[in-house]
């Protein structure tokens, strides 16, 4: 699952539209998830979604859009989430598409343990972050205890004993683009906003 539905307030534009060269950030999470061979994958997408939809190449995702995506991460897991519920999945890895740092060989680490009772978080430098993997029988309880900037953090403190940290240093890293200098220290920019006619 791919969480592409900030509206980056702080850097001026939504997160999903962020770019490199010619490549989307969405783009680019959506092909590392490819790479890793993870199936289905959800797209949660929220401000700019249409937008988005007409920008990005999202061919062979489920993509959902997030109505209340302003309330913060929460929602859009719990989005996510439920788009999963009738898929034949055991657990679901899950990262925001403001990471660039994430790499296949991350997602491949977290995602070697894809069973239902499953809870598993990338770390760097000993600090918990994505991309984290949700067996399917915490599911209901995450979306449940989800909140606004937190995220699945409220339940992952919960259960800090299930949780299995697996070191992603050296094959990724973990900042947030969540500023004008990480926007530029990433090398990445932000699109010109389409105003409504």
């Amino acid at each position: 699952m791919i969480i592409a539905a900030g509206g980056g307030r702080r850097i001026g534009g939504p997160e999903a539209l962020l770019y490199r060269g010619d490549q989307l950030l969405v783009e680019r999470a959506l092909g590392l998830v490819r790479e890793t061979g993870c199936d289905p994958v959800v797209v949660v997408l929220g401000a700019a979604a249409e937008q988005v939809r007409d920008t990005a190449d999202l061919t062979g995702a489920t993509v959902v859009v997030n109505r209340a995506w302003g309330t913060g991460l929460g929602s859009s897991l719990r989005v996510g989430l439920g788009a999963l519920s009738d898929a034949d999945v055991e657990a679901v890895v899950v990262f925001p598409v403001n990471m660039p740092g994430i790499t296949a060989d991350a997602l491949r680490r977290v995602a070697a343990l894809p069973y239902p009772e499953t809870l598993v978080c990338a770390t760097y430098a000993g600090t918990r972050s994505y991309p984290m993997v949700f067996g399917r029988r915490h599911w209901a309880a995450i979306a449940t205890l989800a909140n606004a900037d937190g995220g699945a953090r409220p339940y992952l403190l919960a259960h800090k004993g299930e949780v299995i940290d697996i070191s992603c240093d050296g094959v990724a890293e973990g900042g947030l683009v969540d500023t004008p200098e990480s926007v530029e220290e990433w090398g990445l920019a932000v699109p010109v906003q389409r105003t409504p006619a």
